[in-house]
């Protein structure tokens, strides 16, 4: 018996498409849904000379309510749309499509806003670039994934378009991710307590001196083929640093209100650009939840036995709040708030935690504080994402601990390392940009090696010098990363340095000029600016060697095993490890996972002068005493009162 098939729209596209196909199926011709579609039909096809996007979203309601796959041809903005094939009960839908097409292309808002006139007044019948040529293209596409289809052959089209270029015809096949956030297809888990439980597992390394668990060779196997493409990806653009003394690379996330880059910095770019797709798959999943439904909105007052207090975690000061125009409110426990599942090392079960805490972006414009991607990693495994996690909150502690409390860092010489690869890249570095390398144990009391950073300027031109951190069981591995986050930043940074040093100098004398992340780094590349770097730059105290300052340290094979050492590190200073996993279901087809770790009581990272987080965090007080850098506990008014050099 034939097959079926149901053909929607109006135009010549489908009336091509219905001649290619007269010969392979039995054919139902309808302008639109309004009658109907007939209960045998096999597929149906949605065709048109021009974009309708109203129409498309009533096919995925009516397809699906009758369990019809369907696939979909038009023209837009000169350019053949053929797909996807769309399944019932299969996440990948139209809509999807559309919004990883728009998301992708430049002029996304204007795209976005044109759908939304389209939805609501319908479009033109026939798109200006519609030519028989072009059509008879799409036809012939159309046609044989029909066949496809019917035969029960894979389609070109699963979770895939193909796009025709109309005025050269020039074809294209482009692979789309599906959107949790889709209304149509996207079917989120409400979050709950016993999905946030952890319960560590074994995560082997992939070498013994590694602190990996999965090799680069494995994850390129999918990170450019489903994450970057131009036209429909979850990343849009990559582009190799040719400037930087290192293999740098970058890809680019398109968001809807701006593009954000993300880098990679290694000795190669090929896994630097692999590196920068999965910061960049970090950055998103920090963003907002998209892998959990937020179901709980109460004051913490009612959920205050279950609940993180917002208070650990470090607040503005009362007269930052009081300022006119300062977008955050002072913390009330009667008023409610989203709070998501996280999972408490300390206590050892599930604890709440308010949603603008676990996710970075949640807090513009309203909520309690300004919260940055501090402790936010993605891992291999849900270890290893930890594992990451742990240390970059433990990096920037240490970091702003040292320059709120001026601390006088030991200096370590970066040769009693004998590594050979730290010495040719500070001899690089030397080289190619011009600049020195200073480093500083950083260390603080949980004991875990931390490292500060400084490249200091041996030239007449460019920024005097720049900050960076590190923090990792191995100290020479906490040093080169500090190392490439140093030389992803100098050389890139000196233009916009020298064009823009008015305005920096002004900052120097005006912290509250300081709004962005880069105006940190900027203002103290100015020669002024080193006077009050004095704490760290005195040349009178004698080098430190790797050996004297860290000593050895246990070698596991296992992360898990690392992983818990650090956990341990902070129970015994009697600071909790709270993890919330914010895995999306993108990275969680690849085994990928990522996580926010928050450590209350450590100091977090802020950018922005007006946004400095201290009240509530009476260590950065108590720490300097304890590690013998000072007499006594120091008073809030003690504290460095200038804004920190954190790139």
């Amino acid at each position: 018996m034939s097959a079926l098939v149901a053909v929607i729209g109006s135009g010549q596209l489908p009336d091509l498409v219905c001649d290619e196909l007269l010969s392979a199926c039995e054919i139902v011709r309808q302008a639109d849904f309004r009658a109907g579609l007939p209960e045998a039909a096999n597929l149906a096809l949605v065709l048109h000379d021009a974009w309708h996007p109203a129409t498309h979203r009533e096919a995925e309601t009516v397809l699906r309510q009758i369990r019809v796959p369907w696939l979909r041809g038009f023209v837009a903005w000169g350019e053949g749309v053929v797909g996807p094939l769309v399944r019932p009960d299969t996440p990948g839908c139209s809509q999807c499509a559309d919004t990883r097409r728009l998301m992708a292309g430049r002029d996304r808002k204007e795209a976005w806003e044109l759908q939304q006139r389209l939805f609501a007044h319908g479009g033109s019948k026939r798109d200006s670039w519609a030519s028989r040529s072009g059509l008879l293209q799409l036809a012939h596409l159309l046609a044989a994934e029909t066949k496809r289809a019917l035969h029960g052959s894979p389609a070109h089209t699963e979770g895939r378009l193909f796009i025709i270029e109309m005025n050269t015809l020039n074809s294209s096949r482009h692979f789309f991710l599906p959107d949790p956030l889709c209304p149509v297809c996207g079917r989120l888990p409400d979050d709950s307590r016993e999905a946030a439980r952890i319960a560590l597992k074994p995560s082997p390394k992939i070498s013994g001196d590694s602190f990996r668990c999965r090799p680069m060779g494995e994850l390129k196997s999918f990170l450019v083929n489903d994450y970057l493409d131009s036209r429909t990806g979850f990343l849009n653009g990559k582009m190799r640093d040719l400037v930087s003394p290192f293999a740098d690379a970058s890809v680019n996330l398109p968001l809807f209100g701006q593009d954000e880059a993300t880098a990679g910095r290694s000795h190669s770019y090929a896994d630097s650009e692999l590196t920068a797709i999965l910061e960049s798959l970090e950055r998103y999943c920090g963003m907002s939840p998209r892998g959990k439904r937020t179901v709980i909105r109460d004051s913490y007052r009612n959920l205050e036995a279950e609940a993180l207090n917002p208070l650990q975690v470090g607040v503005h000061a009362k007269e930052q709040y009081a300022l006119a125009g300062f977008p955050f409110q002072p913390f009330d426990q009667d008023h409610p708030i989203d709070w998501v599942w996280g999972y408490s090392f300390g206590r050892e079960r599930p604890i709440l935690v308010p949603e603008l805490l676990a996710y970075y972006s949640m807090g513009c414009g309203q909520g309690l504080v300004f919260e940055t991607s501090n402790g936010c990693a993605l891992g291999g495994t849900m270890e290893e994402a930890i594992f990451y996690g742990m240390l970059e909150a433990v990096e920037r502690d240490s970091f702003l601990m040292a320059w709120y409390a001026e601390l006088p860092l030991p200096r370590i010489d970066p040769y009693s390392t004998g590594d050979p690869e730290l010495q040719v890249m500070i001899g690089r570095l030397r080289a190619v940009a011009g600049y020195d390398v200073h480093l500083y144990n950083s260390t603080m009391e949980h004991g875990i090696p931390s490292i500060w950073a400084i490249a200091k300027n041996n030239k007449q031109r460019g920024l005097n010098l720049l900050c960076a951190a590190g923090a990792h069981p191995d100290p020479v591995r906490a040093v080169k990363s500090a190392i490439h986050e140093l030389a992803g930043m100098l050389l890139s940074f000196e233009e916009k340095f020298e064009t823009n040093r008015g305005e920096y100098e002004r900052m120097l004398h005006d912290p509250n000029q300081v709004r962005h992340m880069e105006d940190h780094s900027m203002l103290y590349g100015l020669p002024q600016a080193e006077e009050r770097l004095r704490f760290l730059l005195d040349e009178n105290r004698p080098l430190q060697t790797f050996a004297g300052e860290f000593g050895p340290k246990a070698r596991h094979a296992d992360l898990t095993a690392d992983l818990t050492d650090l956990i341990e590190a902070f129970r015994r200073i009697n600071l909790d490890v709270i993890v919330v996993d914010q895995t999306t279901p993108e990275i969680a087809r690849n085994g990928l996972y990522c996580v926010k770790v928050l450590i209350p009581g450590l100091l977090p990272m802020t950018f922005g002068y007006h946004l400095t987080r201290l009240t509530g965090l009476e260590r950065v007080l108590r720490v300097p005493a304890e590690l013998g850098y000072r007499k006594g506990m120091l008073t809030p008014r003690q504290l460095n009162p200038h804004p920190h050099p954190f790139p």
